[in-house]
C-alpha cells in the first residue's frame, strides 16, 4: 500500500476530516512559531465588550486585589468587585464556585458572564437585583446586563 491509499484508509470519506485536522496543526504551529501579542490580545477583548454599541461601559471603582487593605492571616479571600455606570452598580464576588452579586438599584435583569471567544453564560437577577452563577470565570471575563431596554458591559478583567 502506498501513502495515499494508507491515509484513504485511515481517515473518513468526507474531506471535512481532514480539513479539520489540518486546520488544528495549522493552529498549534502558528500558537508555537507567531504567537498573539498580550496587547493584540487585550484590544481585541476590549472590542469584543462594545459589540453592543448602544452598551454603556461600567467603570471598575473597587477591586479588593488593588484597593482593599490586607488582612492577617486571610487566605482564599473572595475577590470583590464594584462596577458604576451612572445610576447603576453591580457588586460582583469572585469565589471559587462561582459569582455571587447583586444589580443596585435593585431590579430584575439578564446578566451575561462573558469569557472571550465562549458564548455568553447568562444569569437571571430577581427582583432585588441578586444573582449568582455556579461556574467561575477563567481568564479574562466581563459582565454584560440587560435590564429592560438598557445594556450595560463591564471592564474585562482576569479572575
Amino acid at each position: 500500500m502506498n501513502d495515499d491509499e494508507l491515509r484513504r484508509e485511515a481517515a473518513p470519506d468526507d474531506d471535512g476530516y481532514a480539513d479539520t485536522l489540518l486546520e488544528e496543526e495549522l493552529r498549534l504551529a502558528a500558537a508555537v512559531l507567531d504567537p498573539v501579542p498580550a496587547e493584540l490580545l487585550q484590544s481585541a477583548l476590549d472590542a469584543y465588550a462594545l459589540h453592543d454599541l448602544d452598551a454603556r461601559l461600567a467603570e471598575l471603582t473597587f477591586d479588593s486585589l488593588v484597593d482593599a487593605l490586607p488582612v492577617r492571616g486571610g487566605t482564599d479571600a473572595p475577590r470583590m468587585l464594584t462596577f458604576r455606570a451612572g445610576e447603576v452598580t453591580v457588586d460582583v464576588e469572585v469565589t471559587a464556585d462561582g459569582l455571587i452579586g447583586q444589580v443596585l438599584p435593585p431590579q430584575p435583569a439578564r446578566i451575561e458572564v462573558l469569557g472571550g471567544p465562549r458564548a455568553p453564560r447568562p444569569v437571571a437577577a430577581d427582583t432585588l437585583g441578586r444573582f449568582t452563577s455556579d461556574t467561575r470565570p477563567a481568564g479574562p471575563f466581563a459582565l454584560r446586563l440587560r435590564a429592560g431596554a438598557e445594556v450595560i458591559v463591564t471592564e474585562w478583567l482576569r479572575a
